[in-house]
């Protein structure tokens, strides 16, 4: 389920709408378990997503920890980052940036210094994933976009970001290693990013 709020929209190309959208975000009540962002011109509310996708971030997490730009931090904490120049502000599953990035006490934190985003899609928040995130990400400068498709199974990496969206991209199966290019430079493992499936008693096991 997304829920789009009756706050003031844009239409992408008015700033100080923009601004009205980012106020009414700071003084947004967030029910617990729900996720905010600015899309399209709208607050939109998400629900957070199935518990195994929690173990999918902690080893995006653990397996580029070692492979972070200096000063940089990564994290699946919930954190809200502003764009202005592309008029969205997202919540990243998973952020790396650097640390000043975040000694601020807004709760609103600034894209500039982010070196990396995932995103894990849901069926609620697939087509923004693939789509409005995809091209505003690459538009804003994030130099990594990787794009989990948690229902075909599918890793993305997109990089080479320009003021058109990312210029490149590669593709591979969850269980495949897919390269993270500059400030990275490494392989990432996605052994283990599948859903689990169901014993007959109900515990859930790895495919």
């Amino acid at each position: 389920m997304t829920v789009m709020l009756e706050r003031p929209t844009t239409d992408g190309t008015d700033p100080h709408r923009f601004e009205e959208l980012r106020r009414a975000l700071g003084e947004l009540s967030v029910p617990a378990g729900f996720n905010a962002e600015i899309i399209r011109g709208n607050i939109v509310v998400s629900p957070w997503s199935k518990a195994y996708y929690l173990d999918v971030m902690d080893l995006v997490c653990d397996r580029l920890r070692a492979h972070l730009p200096e000063e940089h931090r990564i994290s699946s904490a919930l954190a809200l980052y502003v764009f202005p120049g592309v008029e969205r502000a997202y919540g990243p599953d998973i952020h790396a940036a650097h640390r000043r990035t975040r000694l601020t006490t807004s709760n609103q934190l600034d894209g500039d210094g982010l070196s990396f985003v995932a995103e894990l899609t849901s069926p609620s928040t697939r087509d923004d994933d693939l789509t409005d995130k995809v091209e505003r990400y690459g538009k804003a400068g994030v130099p990594i976009y990787l794009l989990l498709d948690m229902q075909e199974e599918l890793a993305t990496v997109y990089w080479s970001p320009t003021a058109k969206g990312y210029e490149s991209h590669l593709t591979a199966p969850f269980g495949k290693t897919v390269r993270i290019p500059a400030p990275f430079d490494c392989d990432l493992d996605t052994s283990g990013f599948q859903a689990p499936t169901e014993s007959t008693d109900g515990a859930a096991r790895e495919k």
